[in-house]
């Protein structure tokens, strides 16, 4: 890629990362991608671990429901584990653990297959079978990557609710997958403070039904309820005969359905994406290989939560199918002080780091000197992910976290994608701001609203054209929303939803969501859902919210609301509504503004005009209002 001058500002990567790195020539391993898709992946396939080999790699015979690896067995927990157990890695390092409050664990692949094992006898003991559903509600702790793998070993669905979620997002989550087991720890430490975890899942469960056991991690220690009967510890259980270290496995199909994790939609009832074994085991193995080079030395730390994609791709699967040794980190980037990222760096001698640019430009706000005072040397990689990074912030993380040697991998792609979409390698010359082009094999545009290619640098929709191992199957229990959703805006073309532009050297520019979704720092929080937690107040009649830019996090939620009739808006209902925002949905999720009006702008079909409400709250011109009911 670095034969022809490139466009605008470029930064080459070192020799001496390119000499060492598994890619050496992005154009050749994209070349022979393009040329015989099929055996691209399956040659990667290969590197894994199969029961029963596949019939055809990919069938594409009932458009858009894609299927991968057809006919092959095999268990994508076996190969994160029993794989490296049976090999040179049984005693290296899995996992590298450190609690906000400085508690450490560090677990082989041994160890870590062994707590699998153990976990996954207590899931059968309470009757979960193959194909039930379990929900994960905990925080950045081991046992949260254990409980994932021993779903995945006896071929149970898991489906992990983010721990920074409250009471209705939980409960609305355990309600559609209809899970029988939810799995919780007593709280998670988050800024010196203890998140009440148990106490938020005991008032979801008021709500929901069906949940038969629950099993309470203890990580805080705090007097929590637990219910006699239902609630049950899971220290206690792991010493019980039932919990024997050694367990079989089930040999899943290579469609069978591995996990779902809910993503915010424009309606306000999240969307169960749901990802299989097969495909999903041979994307983010591939992706992770190739984008961060995983070497057989690295200390790899993805600064994540394992409750979003970025968490199940890239701290739990993609790593340990690897065998890759991973750090994971508890609690808030700048606890006590604003040192704490560098200071386990430096600690831990991590290789590569890779987080969100809200998370780099929090820390920016602190300065050079915090960063200067840790040897950050071990560093040979870095990356970004969530939305896109602005220009400034990517050089303050290359030049001072990575001391300029350092090239950053900006990684775009989505819950749906289940693995990298757009991003660069190692060797690949890189433009700040820009997640260079699509992973090899995958044939990505940017289109107008026909579908048609647009120029070079003009603003578009952002299409894929080829499906992708990782793919999402579909929107558990909705085949039809699916369909909807992502396939029919344009025929043979999956809609991603976001907007972008690409220049002359094809390189891709990730603009943000051109539907009713938020990104805040990273997350994707749909307008329905903080609408719907502001009306459930009785002193909301109608509300309609917004993102407007924010410095640090990307996007801030701005809300306006009619009141009920005779109620006058204050400070004091202002931040009632916050908080109530915050119980209901998550602390992510409070308006960082509220305002009271009288009525808000819509079309004559009732759809809020949320455009002429971005434009009122940022002072500008609200354009053309024809379309204005009013």
């Amino acid at each position: 890629m670095a034969k022809k001058k490139l466009q605008g500002e470029v930064f080459y990567p070192p020799k001496e990362v390119i000499e060492n790195a598994h890619i050496k020539d992005w154009d050749k391993l994209n070349k022979q991608a393009n040329t015989d898709y099929a055996k691209f992946w399956s040659d990667r396939a290969e590197e894994l671990h199969w029961f029963k080999k596949w019939d055809r790699v990919i069938d594409d015979r009932k458009k858009p429901f894609y299927k991968w690896f057809t006919g092959a067995k095999t268990n994508i927990s076996y190969n994160c584990l029993d794989v490296h157990v049976q090999t040179h890695r049984r005693n290296k390092i899995a996992l590298v653990w450190e609690g906000e409050n400085g508690d450490f664990e560090a677990m082989s692949y041994f160890r870590l297959h062994r707590e699998t094992c153990k976990f996954a006898n207590i899931l059968k003991s309470m009757g979960v079978e193959k194909g039930d559903r379990v929900t994960i509600y905990m925080g950045r702790i081991p046992e949260i990557m254990i409980a994932m793998l021993a779903c995945a070993r006896i071929g149970a669905i898991h489906s992990v609710v983010y721990g920074g979620f409250s009471v209705e997002a939980l409960h609305e989550r355990i309600e559609d997958s209809k899970s029988k087991v939810l799995i919780v720890a007593d709280g998670a430490y988050q800024r010196g403070k203890i998140v009440p975890l148990k106490q938020i899942a005991d008032e979801a469960l008021q709500r929901a039904g069906g949940i038969e056991h629950v099993i309470v991690v203890k990580r805080t220690g705090q007097e929590i309820n637990m219910e006699f009967g239902r609630d049950m510890w899971y220290h206690e259980l792991r010493e019980l005969p039932i919990a024997s270290n050694q367990c079989a496995l089930e040999k899943m199909d290579s469609e069978d359905p591995l996990f779902i994790l809910y993503t915010s939609g424009t309606t306000g009832k999240p969307k169960a994406i749901l990802h299989t074994h097969g495909g999903y085991m041979v994307g983010t193995y591939t992706t992770l290989k190739y984008v961060f080079d995983i070497q057989e030395q690295d200390r790899y730390w993805c600064a994540a939560d394992p409750g979003w994609i970025t968490g199940h791709s890239y701290i739990v699967y993609g790593p340990l199918l690897n065998g890759a040794t991973s750090f994971m980190y508890e609690g808030a980037p700048n606890y006590p002080y604003p040192n704490r990222w560098w200071k386990m760096i430096e600690n831990y001698g991590i290789n590569i780091l890779y987080t969100a640019p809200t998370a780099i430009r929090g820390l920016m706000r602190f300065g050079e000197a915090w960063v200067k005072r840790h040897d950050l040397s071990s560093l040979r990689l870095l990356g970004s992910v969530g939305e896109p990074i602005n220009p400034e912030a990517w050089k303050w993380y290359h030049s001072v976290v990575g001391n300029g040697n350092c090239p950053i991998m900006d990684t775009w792609w989505q819950t749906e994608t289940g693995m990298f979409m757009i991003t660069p390698m190692p060797c690949v010359p890189l433009k700040p701001g820009s997640g260079t082009k699509p992973f090899p094999g995958i044939e990505m545009d940017v289109v107008d609203e026909k579908g048609k290619p647009v120029k070079p640098n003009e603003e578009g929709y952002l299409v894929i054209k080829t499906p992708w191992p990782a793919m999402i199957r579909t929107i558990y229990g909705d085949d039809e929303r699916y369909v909807t959703q992502y396939w029919r805006k344009y025929k043979g073309m999956y809609m991603t939803g976001d907007s972008a532009r690409k220049d002359k050297d094809g390189y891709f520019w990730v603009i943000g969501r051109v539907d009713d979704v938020i990104k805040v720092s990273g997350y994707r929080l749909g307008t329905a859902e903080i609408e719907s937690a502001l009306v459930s107040h009785s002193a909301v009649a109608e509300a309609a919210a917004i993102g407007v830019p924010h410095e640090v996090k990307g996007n801030a939620i701005y809300a306006y609301v009619i009141l009920r009739a005779g109620l006058t808006g204050n400070s004091t209902l202002v931040e009632e509504l916050r908080q109530h925002v915050a119980h209901e949905v998550g602390p992510i999720a409070k308006p960082e503004q509220i305002e009271f009006v009288d009525s808000l702008p819509k079309t004559r079909s009732g759809k809020i005009m949320r455009r002429v409400l971005k434009a009122k709250a940022m002072g500008e011109d609200p354009g053309n209002l024809s379309t204005l009911e009013d």
